[in-house]
């Protein structure tokens, strides 16, 4: 077991890392920088607290980038506390909306927290002893009384709060914004409280609730934590952050040759951020080749969550299909047709394989040349097949980066 204050370098925090506060590396006041705060526990773990409201069921890598921090938390010896946000989602993170949060039942959010734990595996050490806690912050904030809320409300003017990203815009908008809303970051500052943190981790844009947090601790009586902020990954759009809904990202539960197949296409001008962020690999020592550096990222990120062989299987799948070639890999995804309805048009099972968001979209790739079928561009925006036998055990692909095995 790794000693916490074994680490001279801590390469391990300050690497992917946008901002500590406050933090005077140079300092040996532990109350003022966190390697020093580190160093002063001794053989006793820091508690890292990293907060999620699971407000959705899948995740990708964007999500990935504060549970890697956490995990070099673990690493070096210290204990994870996950917080799960059951009651906080059920009001919904403010942070960057232009509008209300849809409010999610109890039974949402645990539905979708098991999923959001599955997903974390391959990044969350969940077996070594004492490095991990998940804790559900109804626990505590749904047998808050009215007096505790009170003295919660009280540390915060409306001055405040109405600074905050996303409540300015809309206030000046006039957008509404609800009271229940303001209650969110003092709530999320609040789990600090509960679970004594000694850092907090989120991404750049969590700033103002990691410094509630701080707020709330000093009220308490306890020792404010230290905020540590990461990058927002982008998407490869290389403008906005990773974002399904604008379908820039990389789903931590696609399969291999989908995940290899996206991220060797990552351009160049955001090879050096991925590879920050979402590898351990030497900064120092990448190839030189652009193209070579993309295969490497590709290769090491989905080794991370398939194994290095399979990662290698989704590689020369890749190769072969995008050279036109038919492969019998089982790295390629399969979609059965057996729930067809034939006749069928493409664009219905482009959408209903998943290759597709919707067959509005499918019909919109088929016109612009982006579908092919075993290699072959499908012209044909009405192009409609008439039984299973004309399409089983081919390879429907869109684009470069997603594929399907027909099967019957």
């Amino acid at each position: 077991m790794s000693d916490p204050a074994s680490s001279l370098t801590f390469d391990w925090l300050y690497r992917g890392t946008s901002e500590i506060f406050p933090d005077r590396p140079d300092s040996q006041n532990p109350d003022e920088s966190l390697t020093a705060r580190i160093v002063s526990q001794g053989d006793r773990p820091l508690r890292v607290k990293l907060g999620i409201d699971p407000t959705g069921a899948d995740l990708h890598l964007g999500h990935s980038i504060p549970f890697r921090k956490l995990r070099a938390f673990q690493d070096a010896g210290h204990t994870a506390v996950i917080i799960i946000g059951d009651f906080t989602a059920q009001i919904g993170d403010p942070t960057g909306k232009s509008e209300v949060r849809k409010q999610l039942t109890p039974a949402e959010v645990r539905a979708n927290a098991q999923t959001y734990l599955d997903q974390l595996r391959p990044i969350l050490d969940f077996d070594t002893p004492g490095r991990l806690e998940i804790r559900y912050n109804s626990e505590w904030l749904s047998g808050l009384d009215l007096a505790r809320i009170l003295e919660l409300l009280s540390q915060m003017t409306v001055g405040q709060m109405l600074a905050k990203e996303g409540f300015s815009e809309r206030f000046e908008k006039e957008s509404p914004i609800y009271l229940h809303e303001f209650l969110y970051p003092l709530m999320q500052g609040y789990d600090s409280v509960a679970v004594n943190a000694d850092v907090e981790l989120g991404g750049t844009d969590q700033k103002f609730n990691l410094a509630v947090g701080r707020d709330l601790q000093r009220h308490f009586g306890q020792k404010p934590q230290f905020g540590l902020l990461v990058p927002l990954l982008l998407g490869f759009d290389g403008v906005n952050k990773m974002s399904k809904s604008l379908n820039n990202y990389v789903g931590l539960t696609e399969d291999a040759l989908t995940m290899y197949s996206k991220l060797e296409k990552t351009p160049d001008a955001l090879l050096n951020q991925y590879f920050e962020l979402l590898t351990k690999l030497d900064l120092d020592n990448l190839p030189e080749n652009p193209r070579d550096r993309q295969k490497l990222l590709a290769l090491d990120v989905v080794s991370q969550y398939y194994g290095e062989a399979e990662a290698k299987n989704a590689q020369a799948a890749a190769i072969e299909l995008t050279q036109g070639k038919q492969t019998d890999t089982d790295s390629v995804p399969e979609y059965s047709l057996s729930g067809v309805e034939f006749p069928a048009k493409l664009f219905f099972i482009l959408n209903d394989s998943g290759l597709c968001s919707s067959s509005g979209e499918g019909r919109r790739m088929i016109k612009n040349g982006g579908v092919k079928l075993d290699g072959e561009k499908i012209a044909d925006v009405n192009a409609e097949f008439t039984s299973v036998e004309d399409l089983a055990g081919k390879v429907l692909q869109v684009g470069k980066k997603k594929f399907r095995r027909l099967t019957a």
